[in-house]
């Protein structure tokens, strides 16, 4: 087997060394997650008003919104099947460049069609930039890094959560739902900046060896694998659950006896900043307790929320809405981890197939919760949420894999 050395024509992200290269190392992947995804649930935040502004029902602009996560499911598979031929840090950088042009054209989106459009174009970019940039991490990473590096990036995608919706509900409420777009271009534009002058070019993985297989064959191993289709099955239902809960919550509290306001809706969001800071701990957990265990209590945690979600009281949903952050994206961080550690070989096509089936889980999601809600009410999506936890946790059973344990004194 060959290898080539990836020429660094610019800074080289520190995988390794001092704490502070280490810290560094993680705010510039979390900053790059969170620039890759800001756009995709901070539209969430004006849900309401682009609900009135088309004139349609919330299951509709719901599945709209979420429409994104089917690009985002078409593309991680086109990585997959394409990965060795990639440059990640060119891939990266174009994805991102190009997903300004359909964020600002939702300014000026005539109709429902035409949003829907441009927000599955928008995920065709962010799945792309996304998973080419964890392939990139478990290639780069050895196994001691590799737990925080993932971490670090699912932190940055929950600071999107929490961020972009903030964002979103501000510049819409101040400036017009059309400015929210045009911001958001811009910061699609800062990602792609960020990129350039911090990652290192690599190679496509076809120079630094050899495909094992064809992408077919890459794609039929990782699908044979046990424990990675159980891992793929979890994102699908991680995403299905996440979802419901923070597409829907937002109809319910805007409406009689909580009448938010579009800004107080936007600063609900703040649920979100807890899970900022227990997703970091997400690799050390699993290596002193291992994936099962670790994914188990994450949804656990989730699980408790679903109650809460049900009171009249506004503390109580706002205290549910937090449990469900923080076990849903703790959830994420084991499992994507889990993935880019467990694949052999092929990093690239499974990092591809698990975010198809993840972000799958997200459309899937939009559309049966929001018939639901629509038919049946709340309670009826939140008992849609709940199953879809039970399965992933029955799904974990399969997680297996060696446990990678740290030595005193080093850093995960």
């Amino acid at each position: 087997m060959s290898q080539v050395s990836p020429a660094a024509s610019s800074a080289e992200i520190p995988m390794h060394g001092h704490p502070t290269a280490v810290l560094l190392r993680s705010f510039i992947i979390g900053l790059t997650a969170f620039l890759t995804v800001v756009d995709l649930f901070a539209t969430q935040a004006i849900l309401p008003s682009l609900t009135r502004a088309y004139g349609v029902t919330p299951a509709a602009m719901g599945f709209a919104v979420n429409a994104s996560t089917m690009g985002m499911a078409i593309a991680g598979l086109g990585v997959a099947f394409f990965s060795h031929w990639i440059d990640r840090r060119l891939g990266v950088l174009i994805s991102l460049a190009l997903l300004a042009i359909p964020t600002a054209l939702l300014a000026s989106a005539p109709d429902l069609t035409t949003f829907t459009m441009l927000r599955i174009t928008q995920g065709l970019f962010m799945a792309s930039a996304f998973s080419l940039t964890l392939a990139h991490l478990g290639e780069q990473c050895s196994a001691m890094d590799a737990g925080g590096a993932f971490a670090a990036y699912i932190t940055g995608n929950v600071a999107s959560n929490l961020i972009g919706r903030l964002i979103s509900a501000g510049v819409a409420d101040h400036f017009g739902l059309a400015w929210n777009f045009y911001f958001f271009a811009a910061l699609n534009l800062m990602g792609a900046g960020l990129v350039y002058f911090t990652i290192s070019k690599t190679p496509p993985m076809e120079a630094i060896s050899a495909p094992a297989s064809s992408p077919l064959g890459a794609l039929s191993a990782h699908l044979r694998n046990r424990a990675l289709r159980a891992a793929f099955g979890i994102g699908f239902c991680i995403l299905f659950a996440f979802i419901g809960t923070f597409t829907y919550v937002n109809f319910v509290l805007v409406r009689e006896p909580l009448s938010l306001s579009r800004m107080e809706l936007g600063f609900v969001y703040f649920v979100f900043l807890p899970s900022i800071a227990t997703t970091l701990l997400a690799g050390a957990l699993v290596n002193r307790f291992g994936n099962r265990v670790t994914l188990w209590s994450a949804l656990a945690v989730a699980a408790l929320g679903l109650p809460l979600l049900l009171s009249p009281n506004l503390p109580a949903v706002l205290t549910g809405m937090v449990l469900i952050a923080i076990g849903t994206f703790f959830a994420q961080a084991t499992a994507t981890g889990f993935v880019g550690h467990a694949a052999a070989r092929d990093r690239g096509a499974a990092s591809g197939i698990y975010l198809a089936s993840y972000f799958s889980g997200g459309l899937v999601g939009s559309a049966v919760l929001g018939q639901l809600f629509d038919r049946f009410g709340w309670a009826a999506c939140v008992a849609g949420i709940a199953l879809a936890l039970a399965v992933a946790a029955a799904l974990a059973i399969r997680l297996t894999m060696p446990i990678v344990r740290l030595q005193s004194g080093e850093t995960p």
